[in-house]
C-alpha cells in the first residue's frame, strides 16, 4: 500500500520568529480527506563534545515550556540558509568556548515527526581547545564537564530527558566504543 498523503491545500495559522504553523487539508491513502497541523522550524544542531579525558561538555539552562532547568549538550537553531556544520561549530564556541580539532557528523534526528518538521543535525567534537564563551544576550547557562559513562547512566536512569542529548550521547557511545 502506498502510504503517501497528498496536500490539497495549506493555510498559515501562525508566522513567528522561530516557528511557523500551518493547517493542511490532505488526501489520505484510502482517498478520504484529513487534516494535519504542522509546525515548521528551520532546524537545529547539537554537539557531543568530548575533552581529552572523555568528559562531555554539558550545559544547564532553564527551559520555559517545562518550567525547569535541563542539562543538555550544546545546541542551537539554524539561521535560514546557514550551513549546519558551521552552525554547530558556532554554537559550540558560543556556549562553551571550545573549538574542535576533530569535528564530524553523527547524523540527523527528527525530534517529533508527528507534527513538527524540525531536523536536528548531530555532530561529534574532539581534540578541544578552549577560549572565551560568547552567549547570546538572552542566553543564560552553566557549563560542566561530565564523565561520558556517568552521562550515559543519567540517560538510562531518566535523569536526562532531552531527546537530542540522548540520541547523540548513545550514538556516540556505540560508535566510539567508550
Amino acid at each position: 500500500m502506498d502510504l503517501t498523503e497528498k496536500t490539497l491545500s495549506s493555510e498559515k495559522i501562525y508566522d513567528g520568529h522561530i516557528l511557523h504553523v500551518r493547517r493542511d487539508t490532505i488526501e489520505l491513502p484510502d482517498g478520504s480527506r484529513g487534516y494535519r497541523e504542522v509546525v515548521d522550524h528551520q532546524g537545529g544542531v547539537c554537539v557531543l563534545a568530548l575533552d581529552d579525558e572523555n568528559r562531555v561538555l554539558v550545559v544547564s539552562q532553564y527551559r520555559y515550556p517545562y518550567e525547569k532547568v535541563l542539562r543538555e549538550i550544546p545546541a542551537g537553531k539554524l539561521e535560514y540558509g546557514e550551513d549546519p556544520a558551521q552552525a554547530a561549530i558556532r554554537e559550540l564556541k558560543e556556549e562553551t568556548g571550545a573549538v574542535a580539532g576533530d569535528f564530524r557528523p553523527l547524523g540527523e534526528l527528527y525530534p517529533s515527526p508527528g507534527y513538527c518538521g524540525e531536523v536536528i543535525r548531530m555532530y561529534l567534537a574532539r581534540e578541544l581547545t578552549f577560549g572565551e564563551t560568547h552567549l547570546d544576550k538572552d542566553e543564560f547557562l552553566n557549563l560542566e564537564r561530565v564523565p561520558f559513562d556517568r552521562l550515559v547512566e543519567e540517560i538510562l536512569s531518566g535523569e536526562i530527558r532531552d531527546a537530542k542529548t540522548i540520541a547523540a550521547v548513545l550514538k556516540g557511545k556505540l560508535l566510539l566504543n567508550l
